[in-house]
């Protein structure tokens, strides 16, 4: 019996140890860039940020499904957008103002979310 499970441990580990390589889609030079929307915090609505902060500018950010067959456009996907932009700002925070819906054709997109906000520097980050 030991015989048997010995064996079986060295051909799990044998193959374990072959030449495996890994590839993705994501550009490893990029990667900061995939996430930086995460780092800038969002200030919607009644929240504001505590303290003082400084105006970086104003921001938008843009969901638009340009054919019937691709995803529609969603308020949720204009903010990251807007945030995106605001890290673009070296902002850590982003104040938005107003977020609107298009249901109807017009710019190339069947449907079309659009946010606007203004990016800011807090002290520290919350």
């Amino acid at each position: 019996m030991k015989m048997i499970l010995s064996s079986a441990l060295v051909l799990l580990l044998s193959a374990c140890a072959s030449d495996y390589s890994f590839n993705s889609n994501l550009n490893g030079e990029a990667i900061d860039d995939y996430f930086k929307a995460s780092d800038v915090t969002l200030y919607e609505g009644d929240t504001l940020p505590k303290g003082h902060y400084e105006l970086k500018g104003l921001v938008q950010g843009e969901s638009c499904q340009a054919d019937i067959n691709a995803v529609p456009a969603s308020l949720a996907d204009a903010r990251t957008e807007a945030r995106r932009a605001a890290a673009d700002k070296n902002a850590n925070g982003i104040i938005i103002k107003q977020c609107v819906m298009f249901e109807e054709a017009a710019q190339g997109c069947i449907s079309r979310a659009l946010c606007v906000g203004q990016a800011i520097k807090t002290a520290t980050p919350e």
